[in-house]
């Protein structure tokens, strides 16, 4: 493990670990979508400024922008404002949790899309603990009835699982791009649909209205939680494996759940830190960071 890579990795889930305490704090005074589109438009202007000072030419091909249209779709309009929709009802804690679903979805997807992605007995041993932690995190409400935390959860869940069709349809479509210029292109579609979208659906935002600590969160979801975030990102990926990038996934609950809890106030129940556990583990178990006997390398074709 080098230092470099070790320190960028911990810079990476520096930058996107808070993001939930900073949807959080926004999301009280900033409608849902139009965060989304906010905070897309503008790591999608800082992206492209950073490109074009590398030399950066659109890509002119009709399939390119076709895949980009559908895989910003699933990687950033829908979870983004599922996520910001989500944490209106749940604590940012939990939807930093919540978000470790990702992994578990990209590889129950991957499995029917990808052909050497067949599950393995440690990938399905894997996925069934993790959505267990699921079941354990929202068994409270359950009890009590459904309600808005219900939904809450539901909501940030099904982003993970939009993530997880982004990640495997990139993977068949857009693996040959140069690195940073398929999600930058992605951001920047998806502002383009997503802000006369929310204005549609939400109304202008009355920026007088706003405060201080509404917009900063904005700034920084945008400009270090998205745009430098995607940076540090690939330049992890051109010198070190993917597995070893999919480690951020075990850091971000740590620091979602730790400011949330310093700054929020927020309250871990008993099965919010069981659920969490469970999820991560499984997370341990299908990326074969924790090693178990399950019958070796055999593969599983669900259907």
């Amino acid at each position: 493990m080098k230092l470099k890579n070790l320190l960028s990795l911990l810079l990476l889930a520096t930058l996107w670990g808070p993001s939930f305490l900073f949807i959080k704090i926004a999301v009280v005074e900033i409608a849902p979508i139009t965060l989304a589109a906010l905070r897309i438009g503008l790591a999608a202007a800082l992206l492209h400024v950073f490109l074009l000072f590398k030399g950066y030419e659109f890509n002119r091909s009709w399939k390119f922008w076709k895949h980009v249209t559908i895989a910003g779709f699933f990687a950033h309009a829908v979870p983004f404002a599922l996520i910001n929709w989500g944490e209106q009802y749940i604590d940012s804690s939990i939807a930093s949790i919540l978000n470790g679903l990702t992994p578990l979805c990209t590889v129950l997807i991957a499995n029917y899309a990808i052909a050497d992605e067949r599950m393995t007995p440690e990938k399905v041993f894997g996925t069934i603990i993790g959505f267990i932690g699921l079941f354990v995190l929202v068994s409270p409400n359950l009890v009590s009835g459904m309600n808005a935390s219900v939904w809450g959860i539901v909501a940030v869940a099904v982003a993970a699982l939009s993530y997880g069709i982004a990640i495997v349809y990139s993977r068949l479509h857009l693996m040959k791009e140069k690195p940073l210029y398929a999600p930058s292109s992605q951001l920047l579609v998806s502002a383009v649909y997503l802000i006369p979208f929310a204005l549609i659906v939400e109304g202008p935002v009355v920026w007088t209205s706003l405060s201080w600590e509404a917009i900063g969160s904005l700034i920084i979801l945008g400009s270090f939680g998205t745009a430098l975030a995607f940076v540090i990102y690939y330049r992890i990926l051109a010198s070190a494996s993917a597995s070893y990038l999919s480690l951020v996934t075990y850091l971000m609950p740590i620091y979602g759940v730790a400011l949330g809890v310093i700054f929020l106030d927020e309250i871990l129940t008993i099965e919010a830190i069981i659920g969490a556990g469970l999820i991560l583990l499984g997370i341990m178990i299908a990326n074969k960071t924790i090693t178990i006997p399950l019958g070796g390398k055999k593969t599983i074709n669900v259907t």
